[in-house]
């Protein structure tokens, strides 16, 4: 049923749909949210630091973790403390949640125990991002990325990047539930900075050549090597993987996307498609031929304690143009304004 509703999302051109009427509701309350923020009858609250949220229009996978990973690394590479903010969905517990490397995925949520194991970033998770955000600053964060959070409007935010599927665009152009919009398409005019993962290939984009140019930057996500669930051995090639039958298995928000990378490598996939963020069991992963089990990094966060020696992810790589890539740091820089002078470690002088 999900599978079936996704499709008719995305399916250009559009047919009727019977959901018609509860999108005209859905986008009548979501501008009528905004304008009470815009007005200040709902408060927007600051959290006493530059505040990054990295979001999407769009129900579904679109990138935007891969990214908040590559913002945290960079920021941090300059030289600044940064703190990555996370709901958590799916999570046991509704407080503000520190992070830890060893954090049980069941309590914090599969992506922000990724990011933390990426960057090494001080993450929190909490339903609340305005008292997840304040933890944060309190810990000392010099900046803050929110990993979603685009449309939580009561944290407020100096700068917002939203990052567009390529492949999937805007589909059909309708919110919810009619289509995958959580908010109207007109709201990608207000937005500072967008970021497209892959070509712009879906009709829904031909809008997006007259955005201004410095505004749109392009990202290509993908992974060049397989690595063993259970931490044994040596990361392979996927090139060694070319012409073999595997199962590919992907619990994310556009599981698509993760096959078809995999085929354009010239492997022949088995798909396993689950609900993004499913939690995975023995019985998910036992298909019983002995073939290999390829699957993303986010879902492997769910899968250690089923490691087996057919079991590999694929850990994913963020990519930009050099150019783009100091474009938008600069951007974002700008946006932020003066960020507090990093507090000298041990051993600086």
């Amino acid at each position: 049923m999900q599978q079936r509703l996704v499709d008719q999302w995305y399916r250009v051109p559009a047919g009727i749909s019977p959901l018609q009427p509860l999108a005209w509701l859905y986008g009548l309350i979501v501008r009528l949210r905004r304008w009470l923020y815009a007005r200040g009858w709902l408060p927007t609250l600051h959290v006493g630091r530059p505040l990054i949220v990295v979001g999407n229009i769009t129900v579904g996978g679109t990138g935007k973790t891969p990214l908040v990973a590559w913002l945290a690394q960079r920021l941090s590479a300059s030289g600044l403390k940064v703190g990555i903010v996370s709901r958590g969905y799916g999570r046991r517990g509704r407080g503000v949640r520190t992070v830890s490397s060893d954090s049980r995925w069941e309590e914090v949520g599969d992506e922000p125990l990724l990011l933390h194991r990426l960057t090494g970033c001080d993450t929190v998770v909490a339903r609340d991002r305005v008292a997840g955000a304040r933890a944060l600053a309190a810990r000392g964060a010099d900046v803050i990325v929110a990993d979603d959070g685009l449309q939580h409007l009561r944290l407020a935010r100096d700068c917002e990047v939203v990052v567009i599927d390529g492949a999937r665009g805007l589909g059909n152009g309708r919110v919810l539930p009619a289509g995958p919009l959580r908010e109207p398409s007109g709201r990608l005019r207000e937005v500072e900075l967008l970021v497209m993962n892959g070509p712009p290939e879906h009709p829904s984009l031909r809008a997006a050549g007259g955005m201004p140019r410095q505004s749109l930057f392009q990202m290509t996500l993908w992974g060049e090597e397989a690595h063993r669930l259970d931490g044994q051995g040596a990361p392979l090639p996927l090139e060694r993987f070319r012409g073999q039958r595997v199962h590919a298995v992907a619990g994310i928000g556009n599981p698509e996307r993760f096959f078809r990378g995999l085929r354009q490598r010239g492997i022949d996939v088995v798909e396993h498609a689950f609900a993004d963020h499913h939690p995975f069991v023995v019985s998910d992963l036992d298909f019983a031929d002995g073939l290999p089990v390829l699957m993303t990094e986010k879902d492997a966060v769910k899968c250690r304690e089923l490691a087996d020696t057919h079991l590999w992810y694929i850990p994913v790589v963020t990519r930009f143009s050099a150019e783009q890539a100091k474009d938008l740091l600069d951007a974002i820089a700008r946006r932020l304004g003066p960020v507090r002078e990093p507090q000298p470690t041990s051993g600086d002088e």
